[in-house]
């Protein structure tokens, strides 16, 4: 992933029955007739990758995966591998999303573990980190990112294709966006934590800012230094909503 051309990723979390696919198809159809100045990636539930995968054939659409087991296989019932994404068409995977770290309890080791998985099966691993609000309050949130980012990221990622998403945990689906200065300046400390984990194979990598990305503000974040794409949940949903946001990079 080069810095220079951002990154936008939908992330359907768990919504997304086949019926909606006609929102991706809408997507398609747009950036056929239009074709986006970044790259563009929908990460849709589990059920539906392959269907969209195929629907996403021959246009430039990527189609990743939300999340996967660090194991190849196993009995470990309702899991899903990194092998089994790629197999159904995914090319990349979030990892370590805020509410899989909130409410599954995923440690920063296990995070580190299912990015190298993601490596292992050819998938581009998108890790995410960000603090909590009693974090930010206690003035902690550079810190507490950066600890995430040099135990999440495996040094496997070196020389692949991966990304590192910033999402604030307190503004995910409640509307609240942290200033442009706040987002500035931890994205700058990713971008530090990086280097300093991977040396300069980890200078071009984009640092996604996600948390309540909409279109009346998407111009303003992706403007902001060292902010090199999105990470958009609830507004990917519906083509007319995420269409806007895709076009501000």
């Amino acid at each position: 992933m080069k810095q220079s051309v951002k990154l936008i990723v939908g992330n359907w979390k768990m919504n997304g029955l086949a019926a909606h696919l006609g929102e991706f198809a809408a997507l398609r159809r747009s950036l056929d007739d239009q074709p986006a100045a970044c790259r563009v990636a929908v990460c849709p539930p589990a059920t539906l990758v392959e269907r969209m995968a195929a629907a996403a054939r021959g246009g430039s659409i990527e189609v990743g995966g939300q999340d996967c087991r660090a194991e190849t296989h196993g009995a470990y019932t309702g899991g899903i591998s990194a092998e089994m994404l790629r197999d159904a068409g995914a090319r990349l995977v979030i990892v370590g999303h805020s509410e899989r770290r909130q409410e599954f309890g995923e440690s920063d080791l296990l995070v580190s573990a299912k990015a190298e998985a993601a490596v292992r099966a050819d998938l581009a691993p998108i890790v995410c980190v960000g603090e909590t609000l009693e974090q930010r309050e206690a003035g902690r949130a550079v810190e507490v990112v950066r600890a995430q980012v040099a135990n999440s990221l495996p040094r496997a990622v070196s020389g692949h294709d991966f990304a590192v998403a910033y999402e604030p945990v307190w503004a995910i689906g409640t509307g609240l966006t942290p200033s442009l200065e706040q987002i500035e300046e931890v994205h700058r400390a990713v971008r530090e934590a990086i280097i300093e984990r991977l040396g300069l194979a980890g200078a071009a990598a984009p640092i996604l800012y996600g948390g309540s990305v909409k279109p009346d503000n998407a111009r303003d974040i992706l403007s902001a230094a060292e902010v090199g794409g999105a990470l958009v949940g609830g507004a990917s949903l519906k083509a007319a909503d995420f269409l806007p946001i895709i076009r501000a990079a």
